[in-house]
């Protein structure tokens, strides 16, 4: 795993105003190749905000905020980022009737001069991986909402891997509370293939979550972000503490040992 920075993506201390409010104040985290970083924190934290501004979707104001493979994104054509990086947004929202491979071959579309052969199969491949193969010929417009959402991370896993063959270094993939419509069987084996995928491919993943246990049991660091700035980062079993919880959440926690993943915490809110 790359230790140095120089392929990373990470914001240097970021400061991200909207009509006039301050949304993220002084943010510096890093997403590193190979690994998975979890961002917990409460509504309104700016959490969103901050994956936009790592994604280089929140304005020019920003991006020489954050930096990639050693060179700030505003240094980054529209086209390079696309190469290097897939978001999977909270909502994505597609009103055409199109068949569900159509859909997800739009992850494509950064690399015109691909294969078909080798699009096609990077499709097929990333529809076992979202557990949608069976759903590749029906229409997306009638598919439940937690089979669009495992659609649209297929699209984005065709995004990411179909740069393999660019020979660009690492790669992002950027999720905003993916499991959010999924149930618990979906949700557990997306964070898995994530965390497969990352380990196998040196992709650097950054992961929105809201469940606590779901982060402490899947991803190698954590970020907590609170009242615009990173409370702590670290390690789940360091950063999940009583007095972190309590700041973070207003709530009270119980920190036990996880009863399958040995090393990492358990998380009980009274």
């Amino acid at each position: 795993m790359n230790t140095d920075g120089v392929q990373e993506l990470e914001s240097r201390k970021l400061r991200v105003e909207r009509g006039g409010d301050l949304v993220l104040d002084g943010v510096s985290l890093r997403v590193r190749p190979g690994e998975l970083l979890g961002v917990l924190g409460a509504n309104g934290a700016g959490k969103s905000t901050l994956l936009g501004a790592l994604a280089g979707e929140a304005g020019a104001c920003c991006s020489s905020q954050v930096w990639l493979k050693s060179r700030p994104l505003s240094q980054w054509s529209l086209e390079e980022q696309a190469r290097q990086r897939a978001v999977l947004p909270q909502e994505s929202g597609l009103g055409f009737s199109l068949a569900v491979s159509q859909v997800i071959a739009m992850g494509a579309y950064a690399f015109p001069t691909q294969a078909p052969a080798n699009v096609t199969q990077c499709v097929r491949d990333a529809a076992q991986w979202a557990d949608v193969a069976h759903l590749l010929e029906r229409d997306y417009t009638r598919l439940s909402g937690g089979e669009r959402q495992r659609v649209h991370f297929a699209r984005a896993l065709v995004q990411v891997l179909l740069a393999r063959d660019h020979r660009q270094g690492a790669r992002y993939l950027l999720l905003d509370e993916p499991t959010a419509s999924l149930d618990p069987r979906h949700q557990q084996r997306l964070l898995q293939t994530v965390g497969e995928l990352a380990r196998m491919h040196g992709l650097g993943v950054l992961l929105i979550l809201h469940d606590v246990n779901l982060a402490a049991r899947w991803c190698d660091r954590l970020a907590l972000l609170h009242r615009r700035q990173v409370l702590a980062q670290g390690t789940p079993e360091a950063v999940l503490t009583v007095d972190n919880l309590r700041e973070l959440y207003g709530l009270e926690a119980t920190i036990l040992p996880h009863p399958l993943r040995r090393g990492r915490p358990l998380v009980v809110f009274s």
